[in-house]
Parts: structure tokens; C-alpha cells; sequence
């Protein structure tokens, strides 16, 4: 009941929703780092850009002018790019198994491309 109430005052759309339960994945995945392959560079990496997409995001909603939003929107694309990078690191390294990049990239790729039209409908309402 707890979560369920919280959830809804964070999940506004499903830009949010997603990038939310993106972000818990990236903690559990930096737990899973640091605890198994005692890796504590790389994890910290991650673990911020990960979670600075919803950060950004959260940030935008109390954007002081349309330019300060699409800015927040675009700092958000720019840490899921960064958060790709890491994974593919990552995977390419040996610290995340094949199954596991699988399993999280289509999140990341998902989160991109609702930025990259997020930010471009801004853009264009902007420009209005």
C-alpha cells in the first residue's frame, strides 16, 4: 500500500514510470557489481548517470522557462547515452554476462528514444 501511494505521486507519464523502475534496476546492477566482482569504479559510474535520467527528468517538471526544460530533457538524453556507454563497457569487460546487457539495453534504448522525441516536441512548442 506504501509503495503503491508513492508510486503514484511519482509517475506522472510513462517518461517517469520508465525511467523510475530503469533507475532501480541500475541500483540493484551496482550492488550486484560491487558484491560479486568487487568492482567499485566503473559501478559508481553507472550508478550516477543511471539514476541522474529520472533526476533530470524530476527536475524538469519544475523547469523555470521553457528553455530551462528542454535543457533538463536534454541533460537526461545525455546521462541514458552515458548509461549505454557504461553498459556496453560493462558487457565488453566481462562484469555483466551477455544475458544481462539483453536483458537491461532495451530499457536504455527505450529511454532514449522517449527523450529524443520528448525533447523534440519541446523544441518544437518552443519554437511556437
Amino acid at each position: 500500500m506504501k509503495n503503491e501511494k508513492l508510486q503514484q505521486s511519482i509517475f506522472e507519464d510513462p517518461l517517469s514510470q520508465k525511467s523510475f523502475s530503469f533507475g532501480l534496476r541500475i541500483i540493484k546492477l551496482y550492488l550486484y557489481l560491487k558484491t560479486e566482482h568487487k568492482e567499485f569504479v566503473l559501478s559508481k559510474q553507472i550508478l550516477r548517470s543511471g539514476t541522474s535520467i529520472r533526476a533530470m527528468i524530476q527536475e524538469s517538471h519544475f523547469a523555470q522557462s521553457k528553455a530551462d526544460f528542454i535543457n533538463k530533457l536534454s541533460v537526461a538524453l545525455k546521462e541514458a547515452n552515458e548509461t549505454r556507454y557504461w553498459l556496453y563497457l560493462l558487457a565488453e569487460s566481462n562484469f555483466i554476462q551477455p544475458h544481462m546487457l539483453k536483458s537491461i539495453l532495451p530499457d536504455i534504448e527505450d529511454l532514449i528514444k522517449m527523450l529524443v522525441s520528448s525533447t523534440k516536441t519541446a523544441k518544437q512548442n518552443n519554437a511556437k
